[in-house]
């Protein structure tokens, strides 16, 4: 399996369409003042460049998401344990160019540690074509 690689056949858009097969996410957003989780599916991604950088945009009912890719400089596959339970977690960090989370996207669960069929699989075969931890390509949008 590899680790820290770029694959230039694998675009940072690619990666986002890619994580549609995960099902329903928590994404979490971590600051040193407040911490935001929302539970989505990671789908009907959108993409628009801004002065500042070309965006990830995902829009809902309840949540607007917009995630600058020319900041995110590592994307890693994490299996951690949970805080309240005892059950494997399943993240997907992506970290700007000083190694800190921008964003974390976990699968979610049922019930605690009940994960949607086939959803645990899906992650390990992303981890699979993406490699462990790799530096995405951002496509002109």
């Amino acid at each position: 399996m590899s680790t820290d690689l770029q694959h230039p056949q694998h675009s940072f858009q690619q990666f986002l369409k890619d994580c549609s097969r995960l099902g329903l996410l928590r994404l979490v957003v971590t600051n040193d003042t407040a911490v935001l989780e929302v539970r989505s599916p990671l789908e009907k991604v959108f993409y628009a460049e801004l002065p500042k950088g070309r965006y990830a945009n995902m829009h809902s009912d309840d949540f607007e998401f917009h995630l600058n890719m020319d900041q995110v400089a590592t994307i890693r596959f994490e299996e951690g344990q949970a805080k309240r339970g005892n059950f494997t977690t399943y993240a997907i960090r992506f970290l700007d160019g000083n190694d800190k989370s921008v964003l974390s996207a976990f699968l979610q669960w049922g019930n605690p540690g009940e994960y949607a069929n086939g959803q645990v699989e899906a992650w390990y075969a992303l981890q699979e074509q993406y490699g462990r931890q790799w530096h995405p390509i951002v496509e002109a949008v």
